[in-house]
């Protein structure tokens, strides 16, 4: 039997609301992958849509975490890091990076830190400045289009889109330093939604879309940043990895608007756990 791979999963945990680890660790164990994980802080739900949130920063304990499992000889085949709440943590990634990087081993970085052409605003303007030398070290980068903009000092530009304009950004962000640069939030027409690829080993574009579903969901982009490691892990090609990622977030979404579920709840991606793996070998 083929060696299980590994991922480490640098998130927070949202304990209600379906979003960072309570995405990724089910998410990428579903596809037969063991799945490591290291808190960057603790909340009552996340921050979208909710008020009143408690929040317990974990800043402290994250390296005395690496520096155990660095004297246990512990590897990992892909690092993915979803949430970081401070230039701190930007820092200490960073750090553990150059840690425990070894050949082979696929470094993933979700920019999380804004949407809607706006920063989050826990964040200060200099925020992307940090974030950009993070993606500087990641194999694989997954923005949304916002950080995109913000990752690149470009103006943000809502839908439809062109391919001229994708293909630009997809480049320009692979010259950060990243081979496999995926965006979401791409529309070409203004009904399909989707995500665009590129692999700067082989200069290919991917673009897979599925009808715009309304209203916005939290979570949607930690259940497709999951699903497309996983497949990539797996075995898949960047075009094929995002393509599976777009098909389970959609089916995810379709599930939540059929039962009407709170927007802020997240979306169910659990009844679709069972049949990921046969998604990822049979696409």
């Amino acid at each position: 039997m083929q060696r299980q791979k590994r991922v480490l999963a640098i998130h927070d945990i949202s304990c209600f609301g379906r979003c960072s680890l309570t995405v990724a660790l089910p998410v990428i164990s579903a596809a037969g992958i063991e799945t490591t994980v290291l808190p960057t802080a603790v909340l009552s739900t996340h921050t979208g849509g909710f008020t009143g949130f408690t929040y317990r920063d974990l800043t402290q304990d994250i390296m005395p975490v690496v520096n155990h499992w660095n004297g246990l000889g512990l590897e990992f085949d892909a690092i993915y890091t979803g949430f970081l709440g401070s230039f701190e943590q930007v820092d200490i990634v960073s750090e553990i990076f150059d840690m425990l990087k070894k050949n082979n081993v696929l470094i993933a970085v979700d920019p999380v830190m804004a949407d809607y052409g706006k920063l989050y605003s826990i964040f200060p303007p200099n925020f992307p400045e940090g974030m950009r030398k993070l993606c500087r070290k990641a194999n694989l980068i997954v923005p949304n289009l916002t950080e995109a903009a913000f990752l690149l000092d470009e103006p943000y530009h809502d839908a439809p889109h062109t391919r001229e304009e994708i293909e630009h950004i997809l480049r320009t962000l692979a010259a950060l330093g990243p081979e496999y640069v995926v965006v979401t939030g791409v529309s070409y027409d203004g009904i399909q939604l989707g995500s665009a690829s590129y692999d700067a080993n082989t200069d290919e574009f991917s673009y897979t879309g599925e009808t715009r579903i309304e209203p916005m969901y939290h979570g949607t982009g930690d259940v497709f940043a999951s699903a497309l490691v996983a497949a990539l892990l797996k075995g898949c090609t960047l075009a094929r990895a995002t393509a599976i990622a777009v098909r389970f977030t959609v089916a995810s979404i379709s599930r939540t608007k059929e039962a009407g579920t709170d927007n802020r709840f997240g979306v169910n991606f659990e009844d679709g756990l069972a049949g990921l793996n046969g998604l990822i070998s049979g696409y």
